[in-house]
């Protein structure tokens, strides 16, 4: 699955699945914007999520919400600024992600080697892996039994 944007680094525009970009929704000389209803559903009850724990505690993002209110913000408009900006700092960890599996060794983790039993035709048995004689557990009534 491919990651990508649509605003090309503005952050004005919105991306595939958030709706976290602002509507205008202005009457006269009431300015006011408001969030889509389109979009991925899930994401933004998670975004919203996020924000309010973001809030009831000392951090960035209640740095950041107190920041816009002393801009002159109402609570709505610095509740969807700070979504935003959790959707931007999510969706830098997604395209993150993306680039480190793109760039991952055939096994799928990056540092695999090539010869790993993940990537060969047939698995490597080592000691460990091998039964060991000596006692063992009978699954069924839970007494000692010796192993074959």
């Amino acid at each position: 699955m491919s990651v990508t944007s649509t605003d090309s680094g503005t952050g004005t525009g919105s991306r595939p699945g958030t709706p976290t970009a602002p509507l205008d929704a202005s009457s006269g000389q009431q300015q006011r914007h408001r969030l889509s209803r389109a979009g991925n559903r899930k994401i933004n009850r998670v975004l919203h999520t996020m924000a309010i724990v973001q809030l009831r505690r000392p951090s960035a993002g209640r740095t950041y919400f107190d920041r816009r209110r002393a801009e002159g913000k109402t609570s709505m408009e610095a509740m969807r600024a700070l979504k935003r900006r959790l959707s931007n700092v999510v969706y830098a960890r997604m395209l993150d992600d993306q680039r480190r599996r793109e760039t991952a060794s055939p096994g799928g983790q990056s540092g695999a080697a090539t010869d790993s039993s993940a990537t060969g035709s047939t698995p490597h048995t080592g000691p460990s892996d091998k039964p060991h004689p000596g006692l063992t557990i009978n699954q069924n009534s839970g007494h000692l039994r010796s192993a074959p």
